[in-house]
């Protein structure tokens, strides 16, 4: 899987907000990510929710997407010709779990490690890009989090969900072994 990471830590840049008003804490309950709109978009986001916020999990979620691109290339999906006509791609905004981005050496480190092991894993036409932000852990705490951003193309728009429901699974497991 292709994957690279980047900070986006100005003061204008977005920023991750983990006390949302509409937040649902999937780590307390878990079985709530089936019902997220989002999931209805791509189930396999629901599994990887599950997964990301388990009680052993270092990260936890705050807000995810799913949406089709206007606009992809397909050689940074590592694409085969003709298998890239269509794409699908969501975002995922993780947050440590307990004190496990105490700096930005630490979180940038935890980028790379996972952009290495996501690299290693054999799977074309997807990709992962990282962006480490500030973010807003509760409603007066702060500190450091990750928007993952994936996508995934296909010849057509059931082979590009079917490519982002494997890369979300790829993805959480990595994130989990991290």
């Amino acid at each position: 899987m292709e994957c690279d990471w980047e900070f986006e830590i100005a003061p204008d840049a977005p920023v991750i907000d983990g006390a949302w008003p509409r937040y649902v804490d999937l780590r307390q309950h878990p079985e709530h990510a089936s019902h997220l709109p989002e999931a209805d978009a791509l189930p396999a986001l629901a599994e990887a929710l599950a997964r990301l916020n388990a009680a052993n999990s270092t990260v936890w979620t705050s807000k995810c997407d799913v949406w089709v691109p206007e606009v992809f290339d397909p050689d940074e999906l590592d694409a085969s010709p003709g298998q890239g006509t269509d794409a699908l791609a969501c975002y995922i905004d993780l947050l440590p779990a307990g004190d496990k981005w105490p700096t930005i050496d630490a979180i940038a480190k935890w980028c790379r490690e996972l952009c290495v092991a996501l690299r290693v894993r054999q799977m074309r036409q997807c990709r992962a890009d990282l962006v480490v932000r500030r973010a807003f852990l509760a409603a007066d705490h702060s500190g450091l989090g990750v928007t993952a951003y994936l996508s995934a193309c296909g010849a057509t728009s059931a082979d590009a969900r079917e490519s982002l429901a494997t890369a979300m699974g790829l993805f959480a497991d990595a994130v989990r072994d991290s």
